[in-house]
């Protein structure tokens, strides 16, 4: 934890130079809050889907409808987590990771400019985590319109660069796995506390 303005905030796991509107494919996992099982279970090594996980499927499918240049490949919900793999191909991106962060202490010489500073910290539209914080919004949004009232995410995502095609296809193999090997997954409740 950073102390910041006299208040702790958790450090970012993204890569601090890395502009996430540029162009490149990322390996993302999101979980539940707690890895509460609201997807469903893993029945004979198959995932069967709950009414929430339907939903987180639906909705992934439909993130390249709502954000241009982003595609999807290889993903599974699985009963408290969803892994994916995600693609940003903006025509305009340098493709090229680029320091645009703004640094600690520009923030604290410019806190008078506070719509400045919040612009150069939010995140970006086309942005990694625009994408994630727009989809769990939209799961989460319609679980509470149909009264499943206790579901939440985890507050954060975890997310890989895929930088060459070995490593994608060993993604790709790993969540089209992820199902199969459920008994021994990190993730799985059963598994917790051990």
């Amino acid at each position: 934890m950073n102390l910041y303005q006299n208040q702790y905030r958790t450090k970012s796991i993204r890569l601090p130079n890395r502009d996430y509107t540029q162009n490149g494919w990322y390996f993302v996992t999101i979980c539940t809050y707690k890895k509460i099982n609201y997807f469903g279970d893993i029945i004979n090594t198959k995932m069967q889907r709950s009414p929430i996980g339907d939903i987180a499927q639906q909705y992934w499918v439909e993130i390249p409808q709502h954000h241009q240049n982003i595609f999807i490949d290889t993903f599974i919900i699985m009963p408290n987590h969803i892994h994916g793999i995600i693609i940003i191909e903006n025509p305009k991106s340098r493709c090229r990771d680029v320091a645009g962060n703004v640094s600690t202490q520009t923030m604290i010489n410019d806190e008078y400019n506070l719509p400045k500073v919040m612009s150069q910290i939010s995140p970006k539209a086309g942005s990694l985590s625009t994408i994630i914080r727009s989809y769990k919004s939209a799961v989460t949004r319609w679980c509470g319109q149909n009264k499943y009232n206790n579901f939440a995410w985890q507050p954060r995502f975890y997310d890989h660069i895929i930088r060459n095609d070995g490593s994608l296809e060993r993604i790709r193999e790993y969540i089209i796995n992820n199902p199969i090997k459920w008994e021994e997954d990190k993730n799985n409740p059963i598994n917790l506390w051990i």
